[in-house]
């Protein structure tokens, strides 16, 4: 069963965000070497990227669309 087309800018919008979420996740491991400051900004980073996430994930359970 397709979504509906207005669905589909929101459904592309959490797909991006899942991405954008997963790529910050991963930066944590990357800048592990530079020192605490910047692993606690890749993490604060990555937990605002969850955030978003979340939300258009909530928008979408609501509007009844299930991914």
């Amino acid at each position: 069963m397709n979504p509906p087309v207005a669905h589909a800018e929101l459904i592309a919008t959490f797909k991006r965000a899942e991405a954008d979420a997963a790529h910050k996740l991963g930066l944590i491991n990357k800048v592990a070497q530079k020192g605490p400051k910047a692993i606690q900004a890749a993490v604060d980073t990555a937990a605002k990227a969850e955030k978003r996430r979340d939300a258009l994930a909530k928008k979408l359970r609501t509007s009844g669309v299930r991914l």
